[in-house]
């Protein structure tokens, strides 16, 4: 009985020791976790429930010189069914409404609505796809059918929301206005205007800390942000949506009917610098032209006979020779180191004046004239193309440029044939906007400035910076010299290459190019046809350049011919049609309602119903840029977006009068 005692005695003093092991072994946990590791712990559950979530600052517009939208940012949305949330009565007493409403909206048959999402409520589908790619008005719409208008929980709606950069006028200077992007890697990358002033438009992210609650949702902590976003700066670009319409529209007519590889147009005012119209169209492998490319910043190539022009400044400029000296064409060819230069006039000219061999295009003529002048001092020539800073890019406000290639005396790229081929424009290489600021320093009276893009960053109606006008070189040539060279400018026009585009009742300058491209491989030679001027001759308000690639040769391939029909219809249109209040007419507005996404952004506005829109929950520079389109004045509370406005939605539309949006 003693043994017996003793043996349980063992026992609990043996059980009182592990509980006494355990008990400490329980302390130095807590205590370890509360005292050593209890910041890493603390950190971590405050990061499961609270955190900083971000604000996405409102990106800025891109405006026209006249006022219109080329680049805006439009909530855009993606409703998605859960199947499982709704009650099988609010299920089965809402179905046929809601696949009848979704019907009459999406286009499809109300019962292909209904099988789906019987399917999706059989197979328990907590995500399934509804729509895609809808406006700010769409998803309204949406969210009022039946069952959807009893919200998330009860009704199993989804709205996935993001904001999407839209071009109202369309795919028209669209490589131009760019984009910005990530690509697959996580890179920043981008074009034209939307990525050079990025840091302008983009604005800075704010940040909310919110609390986690239940069944995954977050709500604010306090009702201040931490961080306030700031909104985007406006970009006010020089572009005239009016001339940029007759550019890329004459540039397609003349590429489709010549059933040209790509081309480029460039419209720009010539006393400021400011780029009015730009239009870059390549083919694709379906025969449709789009943006593709930016040709006339980036393509740079061998110009042809537009590059004649330096030939007359130097040889004017340097008193060499003049308008009336004479040369022989030697019957349309001469030879320099065992290598021919031709006239395209099988025969030649005969003997002619300088300014005469210009007006014609004569490679012969022009050769001549440079390599007997300059062939024991090329240095001279080539001076001239310095000073003018023609061997330099532009400095544009886009990135992209094409470099310009400028042979230079001495250097290993200088041969015996080197000058007499720069003469007409072979050897060197240059971009149609190096050309046309060339041109358009003629027009100017010699003062060559910097093509301009923006010309303006602002908030709301507050100026924030100003791009004025840049002068790469003040003087390019005596006025003596410009004055003769804009005679014969005018000439080509009125009885040289270009004498099939003369017209008595408006007058044009400029120069037909036919350039030969890729000549070193016979199999790929191709055409440049090209031509550069500026209008009215007599004061100059525009410059101008087309250059078209590739152009069927059996339909045609000199300058004459192929770019300078569009020029002239540039040209024409412009002063003939423009409307003095310098804004698109309405049948050109209704022309552009073709296009896809001008089609999604002028429903957006509902201007066809003439009614105030819904823009509760819109971003609120996109509600006052829309407002702002529809005509009316708009007067702004706060920040962010749009919680309330003065006028409700459906009320009749009245310009001139004043909304004021309330803004989070």
């Amino acid at each position: 009985m003693e043994a017996n005692d003793k043996h349980i005695l063992y026992r609990m003093y043996l059980t009182a020791f592990v509980v006494l092991v355990l008990a400490i072994a329980v302390a130095v946990k807590l205590t370890n976790i509360q005292v050593v590791e209890g910041e890493h712990y603390r950190k971590l559950a405050k990061e499961r429930t609270v955190k900083n979530f971000v604000i996405p600052a409102n990106k800025g517009n891109i405006y026209s010189s006249d006022g219109s939208l080329l680049a805006t940012s439009i909530p855009n949305y993606k409703i998605r069914f859960d199947a499982v949330a709704p009650n099988q009565d609010d299920f089965n007493q809402n179905l046929q409404p809601l696949c009848d409403s979704l019907s009459v909206m999406l286009g499809k048959p109300s019962q292909y609505f209904k099988s789906e999402l019987l399917k999706a409520r059989s197979t328990k589908n907590r995500y399934y796809l509804v729509a895609r790619s809808l406006s700010y008005t769409q998803y309204m719409r949406i969210k009022s059918f039946p069952l959807f208008n009893k919200g998330p929980y009860k009704g199993g709606i989804i709205t996935e929301q993001r904001t999407i950069r839209e071009h109202p006028i369309g795919l028209i200077a669209e490589r131009t206005i760019g984009y910005e992007r990530v690509t697959p890697n996580g890179t920043p990358d981008g074009k034209g205007i939307e990525w050079a002033f990025k840091d302008y438009l983009n604005g800075k992210d704010g940040k909310r800390l919110m609390q986690k609650m239940s069944k995954g949702q977050w709500k604010p902590i306090r009702d201040e942000n931490e961080i306030e976003p700031q909104d985007g700066y406006d970009v006010i670009s020089t572009i005239d949506v009016y001339m940029q319409d007759i550019a890329h529209h004459a540039l397609l007519k003349q590429l489709q009917y010549y059933e040209a590889d790509h081309g480029c147009v460039v419209v720009m005012e010539t006393k400021t610098g400011h780029v009015k119209a730009i239009s870059n169209l390549g083919r694709d492998k379906n025969g449709n032209y789009s943006e593709t490319i930016n040709y006339a910043i980036q393509e740079s190539h061998e110009p042809g006979s537009t590059f004649k022009i330096l030939d007359l400044l130097a040889l004017f400029e340097d008193k060499k020779a003049d308008t009336n000296t004479v040369y022989d064409s030697n019957g349309g060819e001469i030879t320099y180191y065992n290598r021919r230069v031709r006239d395209s006039k099988k025969g030649g000219y005969g003997k002619i004046s300088l300014a005469r061999g210009f007006e014609l295009s004569s490679n012969t003529i022009l050769v001549q004239a440079v390599y007997d002048n300059y062939k024991n001092n090329p240095k001279a020539f080539v001076g001239h193309i310095n000073r003018m800073k023609l061997n330099e890019p532009l400095g544009l406000q886009i990135a992209g440029e094409g470099k310009p290639i400028m042979p230079q005396p001495g250097a290993k790229n200088w041969y015996g044939t080197t000058l007499p081929w720069m003469a007409y424009g072979y050897g060197v290489s240059m971009t149609p906007l190096q050309t046309l600021t060339l041109y358009n320093a003629i027009a100017n009276d010699g003062e060559m400035i910097k093509p301009l893009f923006v010309k303006e960053v602002k908030e709301w109606n507050k100026t924030i910076k100003t791009f004025d006008k840049e002068v790469i070189v003040s003087q390019i040539a005596s006025k003596e010299t410009i004055d003769k060279v804009k005679v014969v400018l005018e000439n080509v026009v009125k009885r040289g290459t270009g004498s099939k585009l003369y017209s008595k009742d408006f007058s044009m300058a400029g120069k037909t190019g036919t350039a030969q491209v890729d000549y070193a491989n016979k199999a790929n030679l191709y055409y440049a046809s090209s031509f550069v001027g500026y209008f009215p001759a007599d004061q100059p308000k525009y410059s101008c350049i087309v250059v078209i690639h590739k152009p069927s040769t059996t339909k045609g391939y000199y300058g004459a011919d192929v770019s300078g029909p569009v020029f002239k219809r540039i040209a024409q249109k412009v002063f003939t049609d423009v409307p003095s209040t310098n804004e698109v007419r309405e049948s050109d507005k209704s022309n552009k309602l073709q296009d896809a996404n001008f089609e999604k952004y002028y429903t957006l506005i509902n201007k066809e119903n003439k009614t105030i829109p819904n823009v509760v929950g819109m971003a609120g520079m996109d509600a006052v840029a829309l407002f702002e389109n529809l005509k009316m004045k708009v007067k702004i509370i706060g920040q962010g977006k749009v919680k309330k406005q003065s006028i409700h939605p459906g009320e009749p539309l009245q310009q001139n009068k004043i909304i004021i949006l309330e803004l989070s």
